[in-house]
């Protein structure tokens, strides 16, 4: 499949006057992957027609692209989602089921293959503009090593982006030191809050000029500060939500994913890029109905986020998927675009969603889905059905096509459908991987009968979250 969707790409740009080398070699797609901060699925007005705030980018995503209403992130919570983004698996394999503090040493191993260091196996350059919270190794003097005092300029910090393939990296460790701005792989400056969305945005504005001229392919990874604490929106766009910061911070982060497909189109790189929009997981403490709870929680509220993806002349300009998928599915989608050979002990858990943006899926791209809490809850979904296991030994069983607020627990009238789902499940475990290939091996032990040793948050910082 993946050979087929390559060659009817290269197929389609012959077809505009280019030679097959040139097509493979210097016409591979831009791919450009927009991370906002604890957006919630029901926040912008293209998911929800009552939302209070204002995101014209988005809903301008919505004619111009395709618009997902089953997506979901790896976990409910910022730091496993990010893993599961850059590597393509899922992060309680390496039992991560919370976030990162400012000294947390790298949670992705050297030797593993990420989206970035597979793109740019593939010719691709690679660039990272705001929050890593993946970890990094610090060279500082012990008594520098508090978040809100900042760092020495200059102190280093190495197995960051630059050491997880990523050519170009300017931003921040996580949201409770987003002052304290990071290039490459050595600490830049400390500057107030409200600058590092402004200085991120000029960065990544002057990158895509910069590429232009340099030409060939490129990744470009944007995770967002917005909407994530501290609202900190710049003094243009104080006031200017009608609602309060927080709105004038989700409107800025909007802003800038307009200001990024507007560099797109004025560099003539926009039928050539495909641009994806998203969230890491729920909403902070805003339940937005019929999803049931919000950040952190094994319930839609904590998972399902939108998903938006835009690429001229492959994708159907207003249109909707309904398909399940998932932000880990990036490497594999990735690597169907680029070409790109997976091996066999990488990207474990990610399905091309290609089919799906190119509107010739016949079929449902994934077998099923795997979903985390920030307490180390587990559930697995496929078709209409979720199955939820609990810490504390508690199994529940929803219909989300019937019950999509997860109010009725169906267990005990479908045992036949949780059991089912339950070996699938921990067929996924013993095997270390959901995409077919040989046995991996998990960093973790991960358990579902809340029996023993349970499934445990790594770390427990919340106000890093």
């Amino acid at each position: 499949m993946k050979k087929h969707f390559l060659a009817l790409l290269i197929t389609a740009l012959i077809g505009e006057g280019l030679s097959l080398r040139a097509a493979e070699k210097n016409h591979l797609p831009n791919i450009v992957f927009i991370l906002f901060d604890d957006l919630g699925y029901g926040e912008p007005p293209c998911y929800r027609t009552n939302s209070p705030f204002k995101m014209p980018t988005l809903t301008r995503l919505t004619t111009e692209g395709m618009r997902f209403t089953d997506a979901h992130t790896p976990s409910a919570v910022c730091t496993p989602t990010r893993y599961g983004v850059i590597t393509g698996r899922y992060p309680m394999r390496i039992g991560q089921y919370n976030v990162l503090g400012t000294y947390s040493q790298p949670i992705i191993e050297r030797e593993r293959l990420t989206v970035a260091s597979m793109l740019k196996q593939q010719g691709y350059h690679t660039a990272a503009f705001g929050k890593w919270h993946l970890g990094m190794n610090w060279n500082i003097p012990p008594q520098a090593k508090t978040p809100k005092t900042g760092m020495p300029v200059d102190t280093v910090a190495t197995d960051g982006p630059i050491g997880r393939g990523f050519d170009r990296f300017c931003g921040y460790t996580h949201a409770a030191n987003i002052g304290m701005v990071i290039e490459q792989d050595r600490v830049l400056t400390n500057i107030d809050e409200v600058d590092v969305q402004p200085l991120l945005a000029r960065k990544i504005l002057s990158y895509i000029d910069e590429r232009t001229k340099a030409g060939g392919p490129f990744f470009l990874y944007v995770p967002l500060c917005t909407p994530h604490m501290p609202h900190v929106p710049a003094a243009e766009f104080q006031g200017k939500s009608g609602t309060d910061a927080y709105g004038d911070w989700i409107l800025q982060g909007d802003t800038v994913t307009g200001q990024i497909l507007d560099a797109l189109e004025r560099n003539h790189l926009s039928a050539n890029t495909l641009v994806i929009v998203t969230s890491d997981n729920g909403a902070e403490h805003r339940p937005y109905p019929p999803l049931r709870e919000s950040k952190r929680s094994i319930y839609e509220g904590g998972h399902r986020v939108p998903f938006l993806a835009r690429w001229p002349g492959k994708i159907k300009p207003g249109s909707t998927c309904t398909d399940v998928v998932c932000l880990a599915d990036l490497m594999a989608t990735a690597a169907e675009i680029s070409g790109a050979k997976i091996p066999p002990d990488a990207a474990e858990d990610s399905f091309s969603i290609l089919p799906d943006l190119l509107g010739m899926a016949k079929a449902p791209v994934r077998e099923a889905t795997v979903h985390q809490s920030i307490a180390g809850d587990l559930a697995i979904r496929q078709g209409p059905w979720k199955l939820i296991f609990k810490t504390s030994g508690q199994r529940e069983l929803y219909n989300l096509t019937e019950d999509i607020s997860e109010t009725s627990n169906s267990i005990t009238n479908h045992p036949e459908i949780a059991g089912k789902l339950a070996a699938l499940m921990q067929g996924y475990i013993d095997q270390g991987r959901s995409t077919p290939g040989p046995a991996q091996k998990n960093k973790r032990e991960i358990r579902l009968d809340g029996v023993g040793k349970k499934n445990k948050p790594v770390r427990k910082t919340p106000k890093d979250e």
